[in-house]
């Protein structure tokens, strides 16, 4: 049996350079600390010797992983079913390979977030729908390793990526009030804990306080019997509808809190046999690319979904203490109302569906 060719160590290169080993190291892993004749030199001989230097070692050496990490309170099967985070996901990945970075997804090992976290082998975090005072927030303040929050709330000098949700759900309700809908049924994000229900600055929150408070410039009142919670995905958006059928509710208008709930929304009336816009008008959250594409195009509130993911990382890079105390720590985009086809005025007498089909 032919034997494996040995694979040259950094002594190998060491005495064929005529250096010490860890000038071979300074040369791979700190440059700066050797002239660059010498570096040349180094990576010269470690070139013809076909040297590759180890990377555990020499993240180890350098004290860096060279990896951020995107921090999830939901299994990624389930955070990947929403198209929002594939955008958000694809804006850090351009990102972060611009800087020379890897991306690596931190979500609940075995059931325990905690245990992801201390297990995470990365330089920065960047933590999705967490809030301030989550358990495993904390756990990473005390880590001392750079992190920004998104989509959450956050301590005044916290690093945060934020959108106007308020502003931008303002919108999506106004333009319905002003296409004569009275009967509105609001389908929410259901939020990664039970606690955070409650949370002012959650994000179905602040967009249900956006959609009320544009209903109530109108005089009409948004009760909580019609506001459904669900996952953000599009099977959450035909549940919530359906859910909100069942119990009686018959909207003329929906407002979803994210485009994947809007599309199951728009599913589920045609299964109750409602035509989208003439029986019933539905306003998105996101804008994604396949908003466009529905039948009929989605009207939606635009968020700069992929540009999110891109500032987190810059934000993530720049933080903890490395954080230049001039520049912000904390970047709210804003927000506007796209109009497409899947809204119209109120139709003015709307045909009862069969109850067979309820």
């Amino acid at each position: 049996m032919e034997q494996a060719t040995r694979r040259a160590t950094i002594a190998d290169v060491a005495r064929a350079a005529g250096v010490s080993k860890a000038a071979v190291s300074f040369a791979f892993n700190t440059p700066e600390r050797l002239s660059s004749d010498t570096v040349a030199r180094i990576r010269d001989v470690a070139s013809g010797l076909d040297y590759r230097p180890d990377p555990v070692a020499r993240m180890l050496a350098q004290r860096r992983t060279w990896t951020v990490g995107i921090l999830t309170p939901q299994a990624l099967d389930v955070i990947f079913s929403n198209p929002y985070f594939g955008e958000f996901a694809a804006g850090v990945a351009t990102a972060a390979e611009a800087a020379g970075l890897a991306v690596q997804f931190i979500s609940p090992l075995h059931g325990s977030l905690a245990r992801a976290v201390d297990r995470a082998s990365v330089d920065g975090i960047i933590a999705v729908g967490l809030g301030a005072d989550h358990p495993e927030i904390g756990q990473i303040r005390r880590s001392g390793i750079p992190y920004v929050l998104v989509d959450s709330t956050a301590l005044p000098d916290e690093p945060a990526i934020l959108v106007d949700d308020e502003t931008g759900a303002h919108a999506a309700a106004a333009h319905l009030v002003n296409l004569g809908h009275r009967m509105f049924l609001v389908i929410g994000i259901e939020p990664p804990s039970a606690g955070a229900a409650a949370e002012p600055a959650w994000v179905t929150s602040r967009r249900l306080r956006g959609y009320r408070a544009a209903a109530a410039d109108a005089g009409i009142a948004i009760q909580d019997d019609a506001v459904v919670l669900g996952p953000a995905s599009m099977e959450g958006g035909i549940e919530a509808f359906h859910q909100a059928w069942a119990a009686g509710l018959r909207p003329t208008a929906v407002l979803a809190m994210s485009d994947a709930m809007a599309i199951g929304a728009l599913r589920a009336a045609r299964e109750l046999g409602l035509r989208v816009p003439a029986d019933l008008s539905i306003v998105g959250f996101d804008d994604l690319d396949v908003a466009q594409y529905t039948d009929p195009p989605l009207t939606t509130v635009h968020q700069p979904n992929r540009e999110k993911g891109e500032e987190a990382v810059r934000l993530v890079t720049d933080g903890g203490p490395r954080r230049n105390p001039l520049e912000p720590a904390q970047h709210q985009f804003a927000t506007h109302l796209v109009v497409r086809g899947s809204t119209a005025v109120v139709p003015p007498v709307r045909q009862e569906v069969p109850d067979d089909k309820a």
